[in-house]
């Protein structure tokens, strides 16, 4: 019935909306007891000009108490990787990226913040503005 009076006034309906993508498993929020938590995969690549791969390419953040986790080199993308699960979501997180024990930079950082506390003065990366660390920003439902 609606469409047939919008027929009479020259309107059209909207269309209707298409169905939404999945949500990549990565980005997905997963519930914890109560809490949501999601998984998030850091990739470190050797930069250009670099032909010595290190020996060790690490990853710690707020989201594991600063431990350092190992990063398994892919051959096919000639980078390094691991997935983090069970980060709590719902909060920014810092983290750092370690290279044979020192930061580096990365690009897929969501942006750099202030060290705080001496986990995240232990690991930070001096720049041209001074000690950062880089950001992990929010996960939400």
């Amino acid at each position: 019935m609606l469409s047939g009076i919008n027929k009479l006034f020259g309107q059209r309906q909207a269309p209707q909306a298409a169905p939404s993508a999945p949500v990549s498993p990565s980005r997905s929020p997963i519930s914890q007891g109560s809490r949501p938590t999601y998984a998030k995969v850091f990739r470190w690549r050797l930069p250009e000009g670099h032909a010595q791969p290190p020996s060790v390419v690490e990853v710690a953040g707020s989201f594991n108490g600063w431990q350092k986790v190992s990063m398994q080199r892919d051959a096919s993308t000639n980078s390094w990787q691991t997935t983090i699960d069970q980060i709590p979501a719902n909060k920014t997180h810092h983290y750092m990226i370690l290279v044979d024990g020192q930061p580096v930079h990365d690009r897929n950082a969501d942006g750099f913040a202030m060290p705080a506390g001496p986990d995240e003065q232990r690991y930070q990366l001096i720049t041209e503005r001074g000690p950062r660390v880089f950001m992990l920003f929010a996960q939400a439902k």
